[in-house]
């Protein structure tokens, strides 16, 4: 296992933190080729009751930051520093025992794929009462009435014939649903949406989303959901965290990010959107390149192999000087305010309209 060391431009966790507070989070793999510093000095906060959506590119780091909150990563080939604090208590240093008692409990994870995230050998309805029973103590039928009541809460047509049914037997939107049930068996604080409206059509898609409002407002709980589409974060999220390559780039408001974006990359994300009522003649501005191997990332502004805007900052600052994330409204970018908002009305905003 590698050890990773902190560098001195590393930002200093601040603020008042929150239900889930990460502070300063490193994340990396051991792998036959080296090591992949998957999230590289992360920092966020999440209140009750607050939806905090994370964007990025493939690769970026969003999941397996969230998995790292779960404690989901082999320990013995993963080096994680920094802090996970919910409600309190301390994740990184948890045991696995400890661990296994929030699992499921007081913190769930909606996983992209239901098709493999739920064993095809055991019903749905097994797989939901489960850890019912191991966290509450429940009976088999205590377990099974619950289960019942929250697919009928989700929207699964006859519930009490569908509990006995295998994943297979469900259509995607259905699995999704049973997904979302398991997760939420338990009435866990922390909600982990790992793009969970992938592959689904536009229709189920408002469904999904639909139900994830309503049952944050009768629980409480506090939502992370990690995404692609904008489209869909827009309508989800209170706040939004833009990562790439392992780091935060852009922090703020889903509001404030959206409509005036302040980083390059964000820049780019927006571009490259389609919009209805747009000029269907307009091309689209897809972001030049791809992003760096995590095995090697570049030094400095990782984005800037692919920045369009790294000429308007002297010197050779973007190559070699990491630019740092302020709390609050933020983006960790070596462009001056003045360039930012400049660059952003006269090249940016028009694009978007």
């Amino acid at each position: 296992m590698t050890t990773l060391t902190k560098t001195e431009d590393t930002p200093a966790p601040t603020g008042p933190g929150g239900f889930l507070s990460v502070r300063d989070l490193r994340v990396a793999f051991s792998t036959e080729d080296g090591v992949v510093r998957a999230v590289d000095g992360l920092s966020f906060d999440i209140e009750r009751g607050k939806t905090l959506g994370i964007v990025g590119e493939s690769g970026s780091g969003k999941s397996v930051t969230n998995l790292t909150v779960l404690g989901l990563h082999n320990r013995k080939s993963t080096d994680i520093q920094g802090e996970i604090i919910l409600d309190g208590q301390e994740l990184t240093t948890a045991s696995e025992k400890e661990l296994e008692k929030i699992r499921g409990n007081k913190a769930a994870m909606i996983f992209q794929d239901p098709l493999t995230a739920l064993s095809p050998y055991y019903t749905v309805g097994r797989q939901l009462s489960e850890p019912f029973m191991k966290h509450r103590g429940a009976s088999k039928k205590e377990a099974k009435d619950r289960a019942i009541e929250m697919l009928t809460k989700v929207g699964i047509p006859q519930p009490r014939t569908r509990f006995d049914d295998y994943p297979h037997q469900f259509s995607g939107g259905m699995r999704q649903r049973a997904m979302i049930a398991m997760s939420l068996m338990c009435d866990p604080e922390l909600l982990i949406a790992d793009e969970p409206t992938t592959a689904l059509d536009v229709t189920v898609q408002a469904q999904i989303l639909d139900l994830l409002r309503d049952l944050q407002q009768e629980f409480g709980s506090a939502i992370i959901f990690i995404t692609h589409d904008l489209g869909v974060i827009a309508n989800m999220a209170d706040d939004l965290l833009v990562m790439y390559a392992g780091r935060a780039v852009e922090r703020g408001s889903v509001r404030e990010v959206l409509r005036e974006p302040k980083h390059p990359y964000t820049w780019g994300l927006l571009s490259s959107m389609p919009r209805l009522g747009g000029d269907t003649s307009e091309p689209l501005v897809p972001i030049p390149g791809t992003p760096p191997s995590l095995l090697n990332p570049p030094n400095g502004c990782r984005f800037h192999p692919r920045c369009r805007f790294k000429s308007e900052v002297p010197g050779d600052r973007c190559s070699t000087e990491r630019p740092l994330l302020a709390d609050g409204r933020a983006a960790a970018c070596h462009l001056t305010a003045d360039q930012k908002q400049s660059i952003f009305i006269d090249q940016i905003k028009p694009r978007l309209g």
